[in-house]
């Protein structure tokens, strides 16, 4: 039988135990209601059910080039998935090993690996972190750092519901992609992809060991082991990742001794943005196409595309191959020959590089206001309200500045004003080249520099287009019956004008004064007064229609001036109509698109190319052995001496008044492709017509392009000639036998008109 003290003695301690229980089963209660309060979001933002399903990224939208290479991105996070299959499984091994060994063990919460950090807090001792892959990719759904000690623990305590959340809808590997996905390796390399591709020019299937370890190494601070700032430290985090992997036996004792030695190697780092790589102004005028397409397009949420956040793939009618050797031959002319040239032919001069007959140095001074203008510099300040003489003194001020040159950029010290004159020597250049029969654009280059020099002079410049417009009368010639045989006298015309006026053309030689000549002979010296009798015979008014179906959009003034190129026009309309005549008569509008996917790669949208017949087949064809002539023997024969070309080619030159603009045009059966050269300002240019003539600033880079393109065995174009037409011509072109049907006609002179 108890006694009193022994019952007392058992209710003190039975009311322990119900205490000590009670506190348990509070603290157990208490923990699910703070789960499920976090997980229903009642203590601040937590990702849906659809989130988790769908987690959304901001993807990069690609630009792919006919032959697949990656040509640029369009982004706000340079980040492009990979699935697990794509990943190298030394990556895959060195994020297990660093990061979370027993990763397959547990199910987004490793309790071993959370007690043994809060020991190591507890002791002092760094024993190793707690988060799991899981968690780490948890994190980074979350946008902002905590505030607050309490923020933290709140938001580690969703990290952990996510985590558990994450592990339920997805596999193990599934989760290591979407995190390295996910990660932001910095330097614009957003996800694991751009990670390899722009640390080390690679894919993530193809990372070698050190590469794995070394981006794995980033995911503890990408910022302090960026290997292209801080390479040392990065190789030192990149062998404790190698030491892990060791551990672990991933790696055996040989092979880890092999690689730790190894230095990093960032030679093959390439920063992607807008204003490197290839293609940079070809990307750049695809970018405002692209926009307006996705404002007119929408998703099956019915909100429209957006080019830089989902994730379409754009695939382009570019060849990588044409456009490296494009842009290699706009390099190779003007830095080695065309540059240099300038510069010593300006040497001396107190205007340099303009030229004024009058009043040079108010002309020159009115150049400078404008491009001072037009400058950003004077635009952000203008938005500021700053005063217009505090604007003038600053770009009279020196500056600390990297400057443009052919050897690289340069570190100096100038004013901005000495900096736009400095640029204003410089000689731009466009390259636009087109496959004939598809209209695909093939090769754009749109100036010298990018970085430098954003003014696309393939559609965005329009300038006086000179001798290349003859064709365009020419045509009209080859339609109406005459023969690139007929002949006309070689004597200057006078043209009468509606408003009492005469308008004479003048030749820069007076060769073959008096003499009669063939339309051939003419087209290919580039003969102004041919183009003047025949304009008296063909208005205006029919040159510019047949320009208009041939695809020139720009104005063209009707006036008879227009034969010797007297309007603007852009380059891309220039050899869009020039192909014309390659392309058997029929214009077909030049496309840069061939199709565009979304990111799951379903066709969204294919383009084909407007077509429209300008011209008979015939025509077309005597046109092109008209233009043959230019190679053969005239203004552009130099293609056949300097750079021995033996394969039929059809071309034209042209050089404006005071040889601002220098110009060919170069046809061949499978690709067409014209150039422009010339500075900003059509007051800077050459002196001399032997060095600003088309001949000597634009048709060098057309065979130094093609040269390399006729080289390359994979590209695999042949150097046959155009295909006559099926019918018989109905007139004769060769000069030849043309003499002797002619000897019973009378020559066709001035007299005629």
């Amino acid at each position: 039988m108890e006694t009193e003290k022994s019952v007392k003695k058992h209710y003190k301690y039975g009311k322990y135990i119900i205490i000590f229980w009670s506190l348990i089963l509070i603290g157990i209660i208490s923990i699910v209601v703070l789960f499920n309060l976090v997980a229903s979001g009642k203590l601040g933002y937590m990702p849906s059910f659809e989130e988790l399903e769908n987690p959304k990224s901001n993807l990069a939208s690609e630009i792919y080039s006919f032959d697949d290479q990656l040509l640029g991105k369009y982004y706000i996070e340079n980040r492009t998935d990979v699935h697990f299959s794509n990943l190298d499984s030394n990556l895959v091994h060195a994020l297990v090993a660093t990061e979370d060994i027993r990763y397959y063990q547990h199910t987004g919460i490793d309790f071993r690996a959370l007690a043994r950090a809060v020991s190591g807090a507890l002791t002092g001792q760094d024993k190793g972190g707690g988060s799991t892959i899981t968690q780490q990719f948890a994190k980074l759904l979350f946008h902002r750092r905590p505030e607050s000690k309490v923020k933290t623990v709140l938001q580690k305590l969703k990290e952990w519901v996510i985590a558990s959340q994450l592990e339920q809808r997805y596999s193990k590997d599934e989760i290591i992609a979407m995190y390295l996905n996910k990660f932001d390796f910095v330097n614009n390399a957003v996800g694991i992809k751009s990670a390899a591709k722009i640390y080390f020019n690679t894919s993530p299937d193809s990372l070698k060991l050190e590469q794995s370890a070394l981006l794995v190494g980033m995911l503890q601070n990408p910022s302090l082991y960026n290997p292209h700032r801080r390479p040392d430290t990065a190789q030192h985090r990149r062998n404790v990742v190698l030491s892990q992997m060791l551990k672990y036996g991933y790696i055996d004792q040989q092979l880890y001794d092999s690689v730790r030695m190894l230095p990093v190697d960032m030679s093959h780092f390439g920063n992607q943005d807008h204003l490197s790589g290839q293609a940079t102004y070809f990307r750049e005028h695809l970018r405002s196409e692209l926009k307006k397409w996705c404002s007119e397009h929408f998703k099956p949420d019915g909100t429209p595309y957006d080019l830089y956040k989902d994730g379409l793939k754009i695939y382009t009618t570019i060849d990588s191959r044409m456009q490296q050797y494009a842009e290699e031959a706009v390099v190779e002319h003007l830095s080695k020959d065309l540059q240099p040239a300038f510069f010593k032919h300006w040497v001396g001069y107190t205007n340099a590089p303009f030229y004024f007959e009058n009043n040079a140095r108010e002309e020159i001074q009115n150049i400078m206001n404008q491009a001072m203008r037009r400058s950003e510099r004077y635009r952000k300040m203008k938005l500021a309200d700053v005063p217009s003489d505090s604007i003038r003194l600053s770009f009279n001020t020196p500056t600390p500045m990297r400057i443009f040159s052919w050897n690289g950029e340069i570190d100096t010290i100038m004013t901005p004003l000495d900096s736009i004159r400095y640029y204003k020597f410089f000689l731009r250049a466009g390259l636009m080249s087109m496959d004939p029969h598809t209209g695909y654009v093939k090769a754009y280059v749109g100036g010298i520099n990018y970085k430098h020099f954003q003014y696309d002079q393939v559609t965005q410049g329009a300038r006086q287009v000179g001798s290349t417009f003859k064709p365009f009368l020419y045509t009209l010639a080859m339609q109406n019956g005459l023969s690139p045989c007929t002949k006309f006298a070689n004597i200057q015309p006078i043209i009468y004008l509606d408003n009492g006026d005469t308008w004479e053309p003048r030749n820069s030689s007076t060769k073959d004064l008096g003499t009669e000549i063939t339309l051939k002979y003419a087209l290919a010296t580039s003969n102004n007064w041919i183009s003047g009798w025949l304009i008296k015979r063909f208005s205006p008014q029919s040159v510019v229609k047949i320009a208009r179906k041939m695809g020139v959009t720009s104005f063209l003034d009707p006036v008879p001036a227009i034969v010797l190129g007297s309007s603007d026009v852009s380059l891309y309309e220039m050899i869009g109509a020039m192909n014309t005549f390659a392309n058997k008569g029929v214009h077909i509008e030049p496309i840069f698109i061939t199709r565009i996917e979304d990111k799951n790669g379903n066709v969204i949208e294919s383009f084909v190319p407007e077509q429209n017949e300008a011209m008979s087949e015939e025509t077309a064809y005597l046109m092109l052995d008209l233009m043959k002539g230019v190679v053969d023997y005239g203004t552009g024969i130099r293609l056949k001496l300097k750079y021995k070309f033996e394969n039929p080619i059809a071309g034209k030159t042209g050089t404006t008044n005071n040889h601002s603009d220098g110009w060919f045009m170069g046809l061949t059966p499978e690709l067409s492709t014209g150039i422009w050269v010339g500075c900003e300002d059509r007051a800077a240019h050459f002196r001399s017509l032997s060095l600003g003539q088309g001949a000597n600033m634009a048709l060098p880079i057309w065979a130094l392009y093609m040269q390399r393109v006729y080289a390359d065995s994979t590209i695999n174009l042949t150097m046959e000639d155009f295909e006559p037409p099926l019918e018989p011509l109905s007139v004769e072109i060769d000069c030849d036998k043309y003499e002797v049907l002619q000897k019973t006609k009378h020559v066709i002179d001035e007299d005629e008109f």
